[in-house]
């Protein structure tokens, strides 16, 4: 039996009908005379949480990070329980599997993890599916391949969801309790993609807060030519007055000046430079997901989710080619069916398509036709099935259209025009004009008027120019100063932020990185952008204003972006790893050492994390440390309030009708000190964690029971932790000698990660202390010589 596994139910019907009638539906499957078909409802499988690797992870405790799992676990998600037992039955009886997951990596990894998963052994063949019409599919039926060719991109898309599990699942923890220590109730979502992309919004709206408009002033003169007047714009010279460090003139007066003496100027001027040069400007290439998403944003104000959504819905209705696609080229094994496509373009229920395909030369091959840019999939394009567009919803339509009119375009000429560059020199001063003239306007005649306005910028040499020459003299006729302003940058809206996803190269702080990855696919794939700020839009990260939907940013994110190193901030990291990612997909590279890199890089922003200060938030933040806030604890004496700062900053005080006794404390601290004034506190301690009520109910059961807040006095020196009135424990004792010969030690202390661990002698027998005694106080058993460590 041959056994197909689609990715979703709509693809395997689709699947199924051209495998022979009868089509039996069974539950959780079709069978027929050439095959069953199956299907899973995207990933069956899901990874692990931290707590099914361990019970201990249930609680977020600083200690435990990062969490690297040691095995790589899967479980499979509960809502597909069903059907991945019908998959797994099914997989037994099989005889022979193809694999019809969609054609990218993503697709790849979800029915190859669930061949592993259940152990499967027997052969595997691959249908690369870019459109779901019946001719697609028998085509792509007739050419199956060998599952094992596609194992590269099976590895990138694992290492790529291992890898956001480490940062996210680690990171996340790590700058949440750094967070709930400053008094900040929130959880902080990181996430290797998503945070520099939120980054970009902050840093955005800070450029336009922090921006100063500047005026600035240019001068537009007219003059004269036997064969027509023209514009140009007076250029100053460097050494001109008035100018600011950007070459703009800011000086009104010296621009009135310069005016007026270019009227009072008795002189002709003269075409010092006159260059015209033939252009082409090849046809607009078809879609890919992103460019899709981007032009939708700017013509109709969709939101890429929506755009990703629609285009899902037409491909699902067999009318438009595979939605996710990053590429923006088809294969020449597509030409043939272009002739079935014009013609039901030409029949199409929408005048201007019907027009355009009606003109169309079929016989014109753009540069969109290239196999070498081909990877698993092509553009975005219609597929050979006739569409009533009226039968659509509107936004349905409109997406067909863009994709159709991308598409007729690639059988129209290329865009040839002359562009002409002139200089004129007039008073002793450079004035400079730029325009074209169209030859032939192609495939441009189905991007004119207002609609090409709103899909691209206004060309500023589209200005008509009279026929001249060099050396041919001109006169001026007058003159017009502008005042103008600068701008601010404009803010992001979803679809220019996804563009800007895309394009990162433009946004990374390393300039030998820049110049790396400008080829670079960018961060995120075409599936996965959209979400992205969706999701950072429904966790109430950032909110939509105005009609246009501008992105801003509101204070969790700021505090987010703020409390995070620049590795984490700026996309440089995240940049290049999605570079890997392709470069595995390829064959370059492998999922083992892109892991470990990502391992050290969770590693080393949680131990930063420790560190990270944020602003306090609370109604009693701690005068000890200024990076905590008194929280009320229950000890066995009673309440008592302690610093979220433990154990790096010890400062507690006595409970008072719900409240915390600082005073009381200060006077203690004061009195103890010897001092007759209250205290000034010392400065904080750089890093800490949270104290959980369990280690505060730990560490006070060391003491006895008449231990009380005042037991932890706060003083101008690092604070000890001693029993009021008594000397320290005899268990402890000895680690208060550990101050004067600190040795180097191989083994870090796994709780405050400061301090190293040292072999104590104590009056039970020997264990291991933290030399960062007694702001660290964590002890371990020894086993010949050596801690045991948890």
């Amino acid at each position: 039996m041959r056994l197909y596994i689609a990715e979703k139910p709509s693809m395997g019907r689709e699947i199924a009908k051209i495998l022979g009638a009868p089509v039996r539906k069974g539950d959780g499957f079709l069978e027929t005379p050439n095959g069953v078909v199956t299907w899973g409802f995207g990933h069956i499988l899901r990874q692990a949480e931290p707590e099914e690797y361990d019970e201990k992870y249930k609680k977020w405790r600083t200690e435990d990070l990062p969490i690297v799992p040691r095995e790589w676990k899967l479980m499979v998600a509960e809502s597909c329980r069903k059907q991945f037992g019908i998959v797994k039955g099914l997989i037994e009886r099989a005889d022979e599997i193809v694999h019809a997951g969609d054609p990218d990596r993503e697709g790849q990894l979800l029915i190859d993890e669930v061949l592993e998963y259940v152990g499967n052994k027997k052969p595997v063949l691959r249908i690369l599916l870019n459109a779901l019409d019946e001719k697609s599919i028998r085509e792509a039926n007739a050419d199956l391949r060998d599952n094992k060719d596609f194992a590269h991109l099976k590895e990138s898309a694992l290492a790529r969801a291992r890898a956001d599990w480490l940062i996210g699942m680690n990171l996340s923890r790590a700058y949440t309790l750094a967070a709930r220590r400053a008094g900040h109730d929130m959880t902080l979502p990181i996430g290797r993609v998503k945070t520099p992309t939120l980054a970009l919004v902050v840093r955005r709206e800070r450029e336009i807060k922090d921006f100063h408009p500047v005026a600035y002033y240019t001068i537009k003169a007219n003059f004269n030519h036997e064969n027509g007047s023209f514009d140009a714009v007076w250029k100053p010279k460097e050494s001109q007055k008035g100018l600011d460090s950007e070459g703009r003139l800011v000086d009104k007066a010296e621009a009135e000046s310069m005016l007026q003496a270019f009227a009072s100027a008795n002189t002709d001027g003269v075409i010092s430079s006159y260059q015209t040069t033939a252009k082409k400007e090849p046809q607009r290439l078809p879609f890919s997901l992103s460019s899709l998403q981007v032009l939708a944003g700017k013509r109709f104000g969709y939101d890429p989710q929506q755009v990703l959504d629609t285009a899902q819905e037409l491909y699902e209705k067999k009318l438009t080619s595979y939605p996710r696609s990053d590429c923006e080229y088809l294969p020449k094994n597509q030409i043939p069916a272009s002739k079935a496509i014009l013609k039901n373009l030409t029949g199409i229920d929408d005048e201007q398509l019907k027009v355009w395909a009606a003109g169309a030369d079929e016989s014109i091959r753009s540069r969109a036709w290239n196999d070498k840019k081909i990877t698993a999939h092509h553009a975005i394009i219609p597929t050979t099935v006739r569409v009533q567009l009226s039968s659509l919803t509107p936004m349905q339509r409109d997406i067909y259209f863009l994709i159709a009119q991308a598409y007729l375009a690639q059988f129209y000429p290329e865009h040839t025009y002359d562009q002409t560059k002139i200089n004129v020199r007039y008073a002793g001063e450079l004035f400079a004009a730029s325009g074209r003239v169209v030859k032939e306007p192609g495939w441009k005649a189905l991007y004119s008027g207002k609609q090409a306005e709103k899909d691209d910028e206004k060309d500023e040499d589209s200005t008509h120019l009279p026929q001249m020459k060099k050396q041919d003299a001109v006169q001026y006729k007058n003159g017009k100063m502008d005042e103008k302003e600068t701008k601010p940058p404009q803010r992001f809206t979803p679809s220019t932020l996804l563009a800007a996803m895309k394009d990162i190269h433009k946004y990374v702080k390393d300039a030998e990185a820049k110049k790396q990855l400008k080829d670079v696919s960018g961060i995120g794939t075409e599936a996965t952008r959209a979400s992205i700020i969706d999701d950072l839009i429904k966790r109430k990260f950032l909110k939509q204003q105005g009609k246009k939907k501008y992105l801003i940013p509101q204070p969790s994110a700021e505090l987010l972006v703020d409390a995070l190193p620049d590795d984490m901030t700026y996309p440089d990291k995240t940049a290049v790893w999605e570079d890997e990612l392709h470069s595995m997909a390829a064959g370059n590279g492998t999922i083992d050492a892109f892991l470990k890199e990502q391992e050290d890089f969770a590693r080393r922003l949680c131990e930063k994390a420790f560190g990270v200060k944020m602003e306090v938030k609370g109604e009693y933040p701690c005068p000890r440390c200024h990076q905590g806030i008194m929280t009320k604890r229950h000890g066995k004496n009673g309440d008592f309030w302690g610093c979220t700062n433990f154990p790096r900053c010890r400062m507690t005080c006595d409970d008072v009708d719900g409240k915390p006794d600082l005073e009381g404390a200060s006077r203690r601290s004061a009195s103890s000190a010897g001092q007759t004034a209250a205290p000034v506190y010392n400065a904080p301690p750089s890093d800490s964690f949270m104290m959980s009520d369990e280690e505060m109910a730990a560490f006070t059961a060391q003491y006895q029971p008449e231990f009380s807040a005042q037991a932890f006095l706060s003083t101008t020196a690092a604070p000890k932790v001693r029993k009021w009135g008594t000397e320290p424990k005899p268990s402890a004792a000895p680690m208060e000698h550990m101050e004067k010969a600190k040795e180097k030690s191989p083994w870090l202390c796994p709780h405050c990660r400061e301090g190293s661990l040292q072999l104590v002698h104590g009056r039970n027998g020997d264990f291991w202390g933290c030399t960062n005694y007694p702001n660290c106080t964590a002890t371990y058993d020894d086993a010949k010589g050596r801690p045991v460590l948890p």
